[in-house]
């Protein structure tokens, strides 16, 4: 009997992990952005209104996300976001910062749909390995007048944001049924949320 119990309560332990750590890491990195945003903008309000307001310098930073988002859907408020980003991106070190932080995040950016053209299968980094990747452009390498075709594949190796740019030929690379939005959510998952089942297709 004492067996039989030790293995339901391992089992139901882990399953309860598996619950809880997701849920206490996101409530963590929210407990620490909040305390790091509201650490910034909080000593403004302790000035003025001469006491402690605990979050109102993380609701402000809310608020003006929101008021940043609502110029950036008008005519006018493009114009003065393109005016000042224009200003910004004469100052030589913010300029090289904000330009490849900017190409990274628009990159996976929702409304952009030229970014990557479709989640692939390659053999990486050696054969008999594979690593999913996007696709995400076409060139050609031209040596004495011949050209050769290869195509951009961004292989992430460090959750998302970090990757790997390698080209491949056409023939190298296995184009799957899953859509890009499925492919950021199998990489961020680690691959658990990798289908069973990848059906192969001809690129459209």
């Amino acid at each position: 009997m004492i067996e039989p119990l030790k293995i339901t309560f391992k089992r139901k332990f882990i399953a309860g992990l598996f619950v809880t750590v997701p849920t206490l890491i996101t409530i963590g990195v929210l407990i620490f952005l909040f305390k790091l945003i509201d650490g910034i903008l909080g000593p403004f309000y302790d000035l003025f209104f001469g006491r402690r307001i605990a979050g109102l310098g993380f609701i402000t930073a809310i608020l003006l996300i929101f008021l940043v988002g609502v110029i950036s859907t008008n005519v006018i408020g493009k114009r003065i976001l393109s005016y000042l980003e224009q200003a910004l991106l004469h100052i030589p070190v913010f300029k090289s910062i904000y330009t490849a932080v900017k190409q990274l995040v628009d990159a996976f950016s929702p409304k952009n749909r030229s970014a990557f053209k479709d989640f692939v299968v390659v053999e990486y980094p050696r054969k008999g390995v594979y690593a999913f990747g996007f696709l995400t452009k076409e060139c050609k390498i031209v040596k004495e007048n011949e050209a050769k075709r290869l195509l951009a594949v961004y292989i992430p190796t460090n959750n998302l944001y970090l990757g790997e740019v390698v080209l491949f030929e056409e023939s190298c690379i296995t184009y799957t049924n899953i859509h890009i939005d499925e492919g950021i959510k199998i990489i961020l998952s680690g691959g658990i949320a990798a289908p069973s089942e990848i059906v192969v297709q001809k690129r459209q």
